[in-house]
């Protein structure tokens, strides 16, 4: 790995970190950790995640709530852990919360059933416990509530 860290001017750095604000929804960890990047001391990081934050590149509730429905919406998260990842964020219980509204109730059902049966159709072992353990594993992952998971697999065994 190499390890040449090439030097910016502090103007450079600003241009480079409002560009990667900008093209994606960042956290402040994230950036925080992209600073790491550049060999400027702690006081210029500061001034830098500052301006960020005063000028809107950086809004940790957008950010959630952009998170919360991406996640959702193309990769089929639950909500557990839609709220474990933004905890890793650094991201506050108040914020995760506002961020989980943007989650239609219906949507998330819809999404959960569709997931879920789809699995359940393609887990080749037989009806029984390992078939069982998979399709929870599975949907446990994925971040789904205990709760919903055994509904559905009671429905599913009585389906089959």
């Amino acid at each position: 790995m190499k390890t040449n860290k090439t030097s910016f001017s502090l103007q450079e750095i600003y241009s480079k970190m409002e560009y990667y604000c900008s093209y994606q929804e960042r956290c402040y960890k994230e950036v925080e950790e992209k600073l790491y990047s550049f060999s400027i001391n702690s006081t210029e990081k500061e001034g830098i995640l500052t301006y960020l934050i005063e000028n809107n590149f950086i809004n940790e509730e957008r950010f959630a709530q952009s998170f919360a429905r991406g996640k959702h919406n193309y990769k089929l998260w639950g909500k557990n852990r839609i709220v474990n990842e933004l905890k890793f964020r650094n991201i506050s219980s108040r914020i995760i919360t506002i961020a989980l509204k943007e989650i239609p109730e219906e949507t998330y059902k819809e999404n959960f059933h569709q997931l879920s049966e789809k699995h359940w159709n393609s887990i080749t072992e037989r009806k029984g416990q390992k078939k069982n353990k998979k399709f929870v594993d599975f949907l446990l992952r994925k971040g789904y509530e205990t709760s919903l998971i055994y509904e559905k697999l009671k429905e599913l065994e009585v389906g089959s």
